[in-house]
């Protein structure tokens, strides 16, 4: 692939504003400038990587990301009351159709995933296919066994047609609940425990399938999924 494309396949804007900044030498490969947009490499090696204004990108076909979001941002390119998510990525990542693999409420902390894959995102966000998805919840109330049975039995909420069933419920804590839920309904958690008789005042998602949001992950940043995450997203 030349040059051209493969900037204008990451992201980095029209294929003129690509052609520009290599005429520019703002771009390198291999720690040398390159001002040739036909010339061609090998991006079929996953190894292969290319700098702009030093600033270094692997190239990859499809982005997979993972976020540790922060309270107080929407999973939305529009937000309506707050930042949007996509305000701490690059801007790469909105330029090529990157998008939230589901969806967190604005005060929900935790692992978000971003793709541009439509395949993948649909794996994930398919009510068809059950991804069981580990939320902490820090609640108002003590947790008692009586809410943990009644999330393990099953919980009717408004307008669902039967009970929905937590795969496991267990308290980390006197106000600490950790839940799995296979579905992603409306505020789904939320009003699982306040139909338990409780009251959530924090969700932290902690695990999506088999794929843990990583602990040295500062809150606010990202990272590229390798295949060692996407096989264990998918193994869960």
């Amino acid at each position: 692939m030349n040059l051209e494309s493969i900037l204008f396949t990451q992201g980095f804007g029209s294929r003129r504003q690509c052609r520009a900044l290599i005429g520019d030498g703002r771009v390198s490969i291999g720690g040398s400038v390159s001002a040739d947009a036909d010339a061609d490499f090998p991006t079929d090696d996953s190894t292969f990587c290319f700098s702009v204004d030093g600033v270094v990108w692997p190239y990859r076909e499809h982005a997979y990301l993972l976020l540790n979001k922060p309270a107080g941002y929407e999973c939305s390119r529009d937000p309506q009351h707050h930042l949007s998510v996509f305000s701490l990525l690059p801007p790469q990542f909105a330029e090529r159709g990157v998008q939230c693999v589901g969806r967190l409420d604005q005060d929900t902390t935790g692992l978000l995933l971003l793709s541009d894959d439509g395949k993948f995102v649909h794996m994930f966000t398919s009510p068809k296919r059950k991804v069981p998805k580990l939320y902490i919840a820090t609640t108002r109330h003590p947790i008692d066994d009586v809410q943990l049975r009644a999330l393990r039995d099953g919980v009717l909420l408004h307008g669902e047609p039967k009970p929905i069933v937590a795969v496991d419920a267990e308290a980390r804590g006197e106000h600490a609940l950790a839940l799995t839920v296979m579905e992603g309904k409306y505020h789904q958690v939320k009003r699982m425990i306040a139909a338990a008789g409780n009251r959530c005042e924090a969700l932290h998602r902690e695990r999506i399938g088999g794929l843990a949001l990583p602990a040295t992950l500062a809150e606010g940043a990202w990272q590229w999924l390798d295949e060692t995450d996407l096989g264990s997203l998918r193994s869960g």
